[in-house]
């Protein structure tokens, strides 16, 4: 057995009970992380398929509100377009709050409609109204994606971590700890014979001086 698959130890019976105990706790870690890891790859995908499903929806979103823009373009003209955007009130209100996922913190967004402001301009058109609603549309899911998006980034590097902290328990820590135990118990028996043998002999020495 090669040294280097080996923990550095003293080859003793408490040194081996000491390994023992830990091998069992390592043993646990890697279920405990075992189990989150297939939490977490769950989780992935099911968040995989909300983004998706959340980027095309935003993606006709923005579709219909450059429709819109290029409509109010043609009939109010981008002068009076830029002139009418200007101290226009927000129409979207933005709450930004922490939340948690398996431990995994991301930001949790949350969006709330506000009355449309009437735009004191002459030449504008109602086109642009609706501009508005559909560009308020777009900015809330556009909102909800960018939350989608960290949250699943967070979530892969999360999963991808437990990945690496599995395989190294499994395929490195927990066989250099077994083996070890092994190398320890053979040692162990080795020297118990190798006693024994010298036991056997001295009484066979002391059996040839003192006979009956």
């Amino acid at each position: 057995m090669s040294q280097g698959n080996l923990i550095k130890a003293p080859p003793t019976k408490n040194t081996l009970l000491n390994l023992k105990k830990q091998v069992i706790f390592l043993e646990e870690g890697h279920a405990l992380l075992e189990r989150k890891r297939e939490l977490l790859t769950r989780l992935v995908y099911q968040r995989i398929g909300e983004y998706r499903r959340l980027r095309d929806t935003t993606m006709q979103a923005i579709q219909e509100s450059y429709r819109w823009l290029s409509i109010a373009h043609l009939r109010m003209g981008s002068r009076t377009i830029q002139q009418a955007g200007l101290g226009i009130a927000p129409s979207l209100q933005v709450d930004i709050i922490p939340q948690r996922s398996l431990g995994i913190e991301h930001p949790a967004i949350t969006t709330k409609r506000l009355p449309l402001q009437p735009v004191g301009l002459l030449g504008t058109d109602a086109s642009f109204d609706e501009l508005r609603h559909v560009l308020t549309d777009a900015t809330a899911l556009l909102a909800k994606l960018g939350e989608s998006e960290l949250a699943l980034s967070r979530l892969i590097a999360e999963q991808r971590k437990a990945q690496k902290r599995v395989n190294a328990l499994k395929y490195n820590i927990i066989p250099r700890y077994r083996n070890t135990i092994r190398y320890i118990q053979s040692a162990l028996e080795e020297e118990e014979r190798n006693m024994l043998f010298a036991i056997k002999l001295l009484n066979e020495k002391r059996a040839a001086s003192n006979p009956l």
